[in-house]
């Protein structure tokens, strides 16, 4: 079975986004050591989950960055755009964008029929509420937590919706040059 896995941008006080959803905290600054850690995450796998509201914002910003191929991130750019995504969504009814499924059903047994296909592994870059909504009925199998250093006091929090115990398996950690550390932890299923 496929293994999903989180990829997050995450603060030391555990928040993936501001309050109102602002993401400025972000080190963005990435040196060429944790550029080549990502790729190879994301070389692993080849199907993206999305939430609506994150879809909103990430989709069209790779078609942009593809719509120029001089823009530095043009390849990486590509493989956003070109890999099948699957969007969470209680209010879309059909997708607004190119390779793109919109999904409606219920969240358990649609994320178990993608699962369950014979493919690479699959990546979710969140939202907040779509992430949490995973996390609550255990779906990720993998998280890679790329801690930030900064603490921004309050925002929104990934783990808020767990309501029993999830034990973890820390599988790596590595510091990148930019001043993020990666924490990757499996998820124990016995």
């Amino acid at each position: 079975m496929r293994k999903l896995k989180l990829q997050v941008q995450i603060s030391v006080d555990g928040f993936i986004a501001g309050p109102n959803g602002e993401m400025d905290w972000i080190t963005w600054s990435w040196g060429d050591d944790i550029k080549k850690y990502v790729t190879a995450l994301t070389d692993s796998v080849d199907t993206i989950l999305l939430g609506r509201k994150l879809a909103e914002g990430f989709i069209p910003h790779w078609q942009s960055v593809v719509s120029n191929p001089n823009n530095r991130e043009h390849a990486f750019g590509n493989e956003m755009i070109d890999r099948p995504k699957f969007v969470f969504s209680e209010t879309l009814s059909k997708s607004l964008w190119d390779n793109t499924t919109v999904i409606n059903g219920d969240l358990v047994s649609e994320i178990k029929k993608i699962k369950g296909q014979t493919r690479k592994d699959i990546i979710v870059y969140g939202g907040a509420k779509f992430v949490s909504s995973l996390i609550k009925e255990n779906l990720i199998d993998e998280f890679n937590l790329f801690i930030n250093p900064v603490a921004i006091g309050t925002g929104k929090p990934i783990f808020k919706e767990l309501n029993q115990k999830q034990d973890l398996t820390l599988v790596e950690t590595r510091s990148f040059d930019c001043g993020i550390t990666l924490l990757c932890y499996k998820v124990n299923t016995n």
